[in-house]
């Protein structure tokens, strides 16, 4: 190997992770130098269409000048102060958030990420209710945090904690006749995922989902809607629990609720907020001045773009269009879709990368999930489906 060769390997970020980092995540084969609106550019000079938007993070793609602008603008005024003192831009965000929540939604806590919201979310309904068990649902994916993995379906082989915090048990997704039977006044919280993004963009019914509130309610049951992945439009509303027009108690929200920037947040209702006082819940950054300003500007942006509609409308266009060369169904809703393919979606996602499209994998080996920027638009759709044509007949 020459000196240049030598440096180069050297240089290659991939090879300097695997140096200094816990090898714990799978990779993909580019290093991306930047990256502007639904487009991700690399290093060797390829530009790649992002339709994973960074594990559904980047609801208005890169480099929003909405976003940008905010974030410069509040890092020259205050980068940092805690919760030891109200700032107005944690105001604005809270009063934002509530103004989009499902009624009767009208309190936030601030954290920093989706595990840490639904950590605090199950905490809240155990010292709410004094109980000591929690349901949750097939398939689901909750968080690798200790409460967040308990409720996480097959969390056990990568668990690690000696014990759980609580009992739990699974009801089988939209099964309403198990879930009726199994939920009681011994349960502390039904925790539920509207669009089950890891399991592959599976969406859950509405009656399914009306049953949990129906029989949450007959039995002072709280109702955790985790809409980490399927929340800030990326369903066609604000919260996919609005599109089944169902109204839980607490409802959890991070990825892309700043954007970008690092953030989580626990909703729920002044009757449960009133139930806790000083020192029952803290974070030393949740509610920072940057994810604040961060929150506020990608709800005004989603308002102001119409990106609710945008997001119907390129899901329509991809239902139309794109059930072609491996797909043969399409699930989820929104933006949140899984392509069922006739062939490991692993092998459907590195052909698409061959064609500078990029999409992610799910925990069911046959769907390809698209988690595209809300801002995607309809010509961007259209080379996912041209590229989708391409890909050679499956080999057996």
């Amino acid at each position: 190997m020459s000196a240049t060769q030598q440096n180069d390997t050297v240089a290659d970020p991939r090879v300097r992770e695997a140096k200094v980092t816990i090898p714990v995540y799978g990779q993909l084969p580019f290093v991306p130098e930047r990256a502007s609106g639904c487009h991700i550019f690399t290093k060797d000079g390829r530009r790649i269409l992002d339709l994973y938007g960074a594990h559904a993070v980047a609801a208005l793609g890169y480099g929003h000048p909405r976003l940008i602008h905010a974030l410069n603008e509040q890092s020259n005024r205050l980068l940092f102060q805690s919760n030891a003192v109200a700032l107005e831009v944690r105001a604005e965000a809270a009063e934002k958030l509530i103004g989009i929540a499902p009624q009767g939604i009208d309190r936030v806590f601030f954290v920093n990420s989706g595990a840490e919201a639904n950590e605090n979310a199950l905490r809240m309904a155990c010292m709410a209710t004094g109980r000591k068990k929690v349901l949750s649902i097939t398939q689901g994916f909750h968080g690798r945090t200790a409460a967040a993995a308990t409720v996480t379906w097959n969390s056990e082989k990568w668990y690690g904690f000696p014990s759980h915090p609580f009992a739990v048990e699974f009801i089988p997704r939209d099964d309403p006749a198990a879930a009726t039977e199994m939920i009681s006044n011994e349960i502390a919280a039904v925790i539920f995922e509207p669009v089950q993004g890891v399991a592959g963009a599976y969406d859950l019914s509405s009656e399914f989902l009306e049953t949990l509130r129906t029989a949450t309610r007959r039995h002072g049951v709280i109702l955790i809607a985790d809409e980490v992945q399927s929340g800030m439009g990326r369903c066609g509303q604000f919260f996919a629990v609005q599109v089944h027009h169902i109204e839980p108690d607490i409802l959890t929200s991070a990825k892309a609720l700043g954007g970008g920037i690092p953030c989580g947040a626990v909703l729920c209702s002044h009757h449960m907020a009133s139930q806790f006082g000083p020192g029952d819940l803290g974070s030393t950054f949740g509610g920072g001045p940057l994810a604040c300003v961060a929150i506020t500007a990608t709800i005004d942006t989603i308002k102001a773009e119409n990106l609710l509609q945008n997001v119907r409308q390129r899901e329509a266009q991809i239902r139309e269009h794109s059930v072609v060369g491996p797909v043969v169904k399409i699930q989820g809703m929104g933006l949140l879709l899984g392509l069922v393919c006739d062939r490991p979606a692993i092998e459907v996602r590195d052909a698409l990368l061959e064609h500078d499209v990029l999409t992610g994998t799910s925990n069911d080996p046959a769907v390809l999930r698209i988690l595209a920027p809300l801002v995607i638009e309809a010509a961007q759709i259209d080379h996912l489906t041209h590229a989708l044509r391409t890909l050679a007949p499956p080999t057996n």
